[in-house]
Order: C-alpha cells, then structure tokens, then sequence
C-alpha cells in the first residue's frame, strides 16, 4: 500500500474527493449516481455534514487516493444507530490495501460514535466489492430487484450489514 496517511476530511480535499466519486460513477460499479459531480458540489456536500457523519480520506504524498463517511441511513429517530457506508477508491490505487484501511477506520469510528449497526449498498455484479465486503465482516441481507436504471437497463442492488 506504501506510505498512507487516513485523516478526517478538509474542505481543501474536495477537488481529490471529486475526482474519485466520478470515477466511481463512470465505471458503473459502485453508486447508482450518474451525474459528475464538482468539487464545489463536494465542498458543500462536505460543509453540510455533522459530527455523527465524518468523512474521512486516505493520502500519501498529499494526493487523496480514498475517501470514506458514514452516512445517514434513514431520518426517523429509531434508526439513529444505525449508519450507510461509504469507500472510494482512485483508480490506480484499488487492490493496493487503501480500501481496507479505510473501512478499517471508519469501523472505528462508527463504533466510537456509537452506532450498532452499519450497512451498504453494493452491485451484485461487483465481485471483487463483495468479496472485500464479506472479508471485512459483512453479510448479505437482501437484494433490492430492479432498484434502478443504469445506462438504460435495471440493476439490482445487494444490501449488506454488519452489526459493530
């Protein structure tokens, strides 16, 4: 993995949060999204958050090379211990270990905050995101049939638990 540093997120780490989030839109495997967003878009999405959903990002050499947060999973009170997953990585970097140190992190954190349970949403068609998913504790749930459409054609989409 080399040399890197996971540290909470700064507005200046928007532009790098930026590029690895389109990344992750254009090759259709890890959102449903399908708009490029801007770094001023990240910036605001970053500005917005509070300290029950940090985001936090994986550098070396000062290049953001993954980011992760946690994220609100449902606003009604009794779902206020349980938090959604984020992890991108860039491109170049993934299969190198930044994923796990990231999700290893933010494990961490979310058990720091307080949450019992973490989940995420994943493509059934992501192998690799899978195995990685189950390697680090997580299990399968359900599957949401035909939960959008990319590219013209519905997807499916794999939910994933674990409890902290």
């Amino acid at each position: 993995m080399g040399d890197v540093t996971i540290r909470p997120a700064t507005p200046d780490d928007a532009a790098g949060i930026c590029t690895i989030y389109n990344q992750g839109i254009e090759d259709r495997i890890a959102t449903l999204e399908t708009e490029l967003r801007t770094p001023e878009e990240r910036r605001q999405w970053l500005a917005a958050r509070g300290p029950r959903h940090p985001v936090v990002v994986a550098t070396t050499d000062g290049q953001v090379v993954g980011w992760g947060s946690l994220n609100a999973f449902n606003p009604r009170p009794a779902y206020d211990n349980v938090v959604d997953l984020s992890v991108y990585v860039e491109r170049a970097w993934r299969g190198r270990g930044v994923g796990k140190a990231l999700l290893q992190h933010v494990l961490g954190l979310a058990r720091q905050l307080g949450y019992h349970k973490m989940v995420l949403a994943t493509f059934p068609y992501n192998e690799p995101g899978l195995a990685f998913y189950r390697r680090m504790g997580f299990s399968p749930v359900g599957v949401y049939r035909e939960q959008g459409k990319l590219d013209g054609r519905w997807v499916d989409v794999l939910i994933m638990e674990q409890l902290l």
